[in-house]
């Protein structure tokens, strides 16, 4: 059973040429994905690591993978992607001192060697996954007894204000339904993974009008992947509706834009589960929230399916 709001789903094809498309430019664009990753790869320091191997997952560009390989020096990285654009990016970025290995690859379908891996990580890659217990079943296949995962993706609150101005255009979805803390625990559950902890951050930024922020999504291949989407140009009419109802948000700054980040990490069942009692809370501080502590949290009326 698909653990996703309203059963949404993603068109992967789609998905991989919107990425492969967006490879190029996606770096000169991605500036919260940058963000993001800085404070992601920060949280590795309260984990005593010793890793052989790591994946990147959802590597985009392999930023991520540069600083895994710095940081980790005895260790072999895999920077994993299922858009081909964003592989051949990232090998036109790699350094001859920070190698690592560029696989073409989909989350659910790993090809690498059960219990094989000692850390996968993953920046901003799981709110395109539309499910998220096969996936984590997949990172755990992999992971070797006590192996880390760590995590990062989109809430519910992201893109908000985007996706109430075209819930008042028409019924269409145009913006992806993302996961929330409780779905993201339920998840991982059922993939049997130990020990999950997530917190989350909301952060907002401003853009002179609706199509510059349709324009950055775009840049960054975030664009509309749902399975059941409109295959027709959106007219003129519905565009001008929605950047009129967008427009009631305007704020002195530009029109704002909504980002739930939720950062998560969660073990690989080991043997003894006492070695890694103390991890999540030293790692996540004072905003850490415990799986058993998550209440659902009822979605706004206008945040209907998306994406």
């Amino acid at each position: 059973m698909s653990t996703h709001p309203d059963h949404f789903r993603v068109d992967q094809r789609a998905l991989a040429r919107a990425f492969g498309r967006a490879g190029a430019r996606y770096d000169h664009a991605a500036l919260l994905q940058a963000e993001v990753r800085t404070e992601l790869l920060s949280r590795l320091q309260y984990f005593p690591l010793q890793p052989k191997l790591i994946v990147d997952l959802g590597c985009g560009t392999a930023r991520g993978a540069h600083e895994l390989r710095r940081r980790f020096r005895r260790a072999r990285v895999l920077a994993i992607d299922i858009a081909p654009g964003m592989l051949r990016a990232a090998q036109r970025g790699s350094w001859p001192w920070r190698r690592y290995t560029c696989l073409c690859a989909d989350a659910l379908a790993l090809p690498l060697a059960s219990q094989s891996v000692d850390l996968v990580y993953s920046n901003l890659m799981l709110q395109w996954c539309d499910d998220l217990p096969r996936v984590f079943t997949e990172v755990r296949r992999v992971l070797r007894p006590g192996g880390l995962l760590l995590f990062s993706t989109f809430g519910t609150d992201t893109l908000q204000e985007l996706r109430a101005a075209w819930a008042g255009t028409d019924a269409m979805p145009h913006v992806s339904a993302f996961a929330d803390m409780p779905l993201l625990a339920q998840a991982l559950q059922q993939a049997g993974m130990s020990e999950p902890v997530m917190d989350r951050d909301l952060r907002l930024d401003h853009h002179t009008d609706v199509h510059a922020l349709m324009n950055n999504l775009r840049a960054i291949g975030a664009g509309n992947a749902a399975a059941d989407r409109r295959r027709t140009l959106t007219g003129r009419g519905r565009l001008e509706r929605m950047r009129l109802n967008y427009e009631r948000w305007r704020e002195p700054a530009g029109l704002p834009a909504t980002w739930e980040i939720i950062c998560g990490a969660a073990f690989a069942p080991a043997k003894s589960q006492a070695a890694h009692a103390h991890v999540g809370m030293n790692a996540f501080g004072e905003a850490h929230v415990p799986v058993t502590a998550i209440g659902r949290r009822m979605a706004p009326p206008s945040d209907e399916s998306g994406s």
